[in-house]
């Protein structure tokens, strides 16, 4: 038993040596006995020496490759830094030239510096202004040109040349005698609906471009051309046709001189429509009594035209007749022969009085839309004014624009209502003069037949 368990203790240890030691040989047979054992561990420590010199041996080799690796970079880097000094000599050295070099250059331009100093900043201006200039459109590429010898003057030492110098005289020249032509030419234009046409261009001095009888605006910093999506009024546009319609003479023609300035805040001014709109419901039920106003106004003009006609042609007529209300007044004579004076009397009353209502019918509605109108004006300013309040209330009075539609309506219904009753009054003071000179004239003619009546009574 003994015996036994020295075996399985040796074998444990013999295994453990084995795996212990750097071998790529195939796992050695289990020992019968101790003294194969021994041979094995024998046999192990011996190539375990073998493989340790073989080690050993290639460890001295790579030594020795690493120092002489070492060696070259430390050799490389001394010649490097010795470079590198060098260099630093030469730099500075070239330094100390270089400013030198440079003093006598300022020294030898002298004033010439200061001229060219100039002509840099005449060439910045010239292409600043040559940008937003509308005759870019008809010769683009100016300002582009110039901004390169303005950038190509400033970051050189080399002076200009003649010719570019004579470029900037050049551009500056046509920018001056192009300001005083009406030239035309062929460009793409962008209309208001975003189609690109290519259209016959007049442009006029420095100032509009016009085409179609449309004015037309440069942007400067896409070069594109497009029609105004909102055209100033209409004798604007009659005068830009007019100009590009005409081949010679004096054409009237509306100019901005700000070169759009203008333009643009006239084009920006409501239309009639837009400052009706600007009133709201309070402005257009205004326009609606307006319009009723007039409707009634127009009939009784007519009316009265028709009426006075006929009472004219009967005053000429000793013939009463029953198609005017003279002649209806007339006949109440011939129907009460006779009716004693008084009688006669209160029947021709009671013949005008039924003639009355017909003749001024509708005036009063005329006279109350006249009433009315300034009213309504003045609920709508009340109204504005309540909305720009509240405005102000929520949002300050920082932003103009948050009060100015209550304003707006608040004007506006205001002009409306007076727009709309002075001409109101008007009519009703007009028609009803017709009516009550109508009415005169029957008065009159009842009162002469009761005259003849009483002559003959007598």
């Amino acid at each position: 038993m003994l015996r036994r368990s020295m075996k399985k203790i040796t074998a444990a240890l013999a295994a453990t040596l084995m795996t212990a030691s750097v071998s790529a040989a195939p796992a050695p047979q289990e020992p019968i006995n101790l003294d194969q054992l021994l041979q094995q561990l024998q046999q192990g420590q011996f190539s375990q020496s073998e493989e340790n010199q073989a080690r050993e041996a290639r460890f001295r080799q790579q030594e020795a490759q690493q120092k002489q690796i070492l060696e070259d970079a430390i050799a490389q880097r001394n010649q490097l830094e010795q470079l590198a000094s060098d260099l630093e000599t030469e730099f500075e050295g070239n330094e100390t030239q270089l400013a030198n070099l440079e003093e006598n250059l300022t020294q030898s331009m002298g004033s010439l510096k200061e001229l060219f100093g100039v002509l840099q900043q005449v060439t910045s201006d010239a292409s600043g202004k040559f940008q937003n200039s509308v005759v870019s459109a008809q010769f683009p590429g100016r300002a582009e040109q110039l901004t390169e010898l303005a950038e190509k003057i400033g970051s050189s030492s080399k002076l200009p040349t003649i010719e570019e110098i004579e470029t900037v005289w050049f551009a500056l020249q046509q920018e001056m005698t192009e300001s005083g032509k009406i030239a035309e030419f062929e460009a793409m234009v962008t209309e208001a609906d975003g189609e690109k046409e290519t259209q016959d261009v007049v442009r006029v001095g420095t100032f509009n471009l016009v085409a179609d009888g449309k004015y037309l605006e440069y942007n400067s910093t896409t070069g594109n051309i497009a029609e105004l999506v909102r055209q100033p009024a209409g004798r604007y546009l009659q005068s830009a046709e007019s100009l590009q319609e005409a081949d010679s003479g004096v054409v009237t023609f509306g100019l901005d001189p700000t070169g759009g300035s203008i333009l643009g805040l006239l084009v920006q001014a409501p239309s009639l429509k837009e400052r009706v709109q600007q009133g709201g419901t309070v402005g257009y039920i205004i326009l609606a009594l307006g319009v009723a106003g007039l409707l009634f106004a127009l009939e009784r003009f007519v009316s009265l035209m028709l009426i006075g006609n006929k009472v004219k042609r009967q005053l000429k007529k000793e013939q009463p007749s029953a198609d005017n209300p003279l002649g209806r007044v007339m006949l109440i004579k011939d129907k009460y022969p006779q009716a004693d004076t008084e009688t006669l009397e209160l029947k021709l009353s009671e013949g005008i009085l039924r003639e009355v209502p017909k003749i001024t019918r509708n005036l009063t509605f005329i006279k109350i839309i006249s009433v009315v109108a300034p009213l309504m004006g003045l609920l709508g300013t009340v109204t504005g004014m309540i909305n720009t309040f509240q405005a102000i209330t929520l949002f300050g009075t920082g932003d103009p624009k948050l009060m100015a539609g209550g304003i707006s309506q608040a004007l506006v219904t205001t002009v409306l209502g007076l727009v709309v009753a002075i001409p109101m009054t008007l009519l009703f003071a007009m028609l009803h003069t017709r009516s009550k000179n109508m009415i005169h004239i029957l008065q009159e003619q009842a009162s002469g037949i009761i005259a003849e009546r009483s002559e003959r009574g007598a």
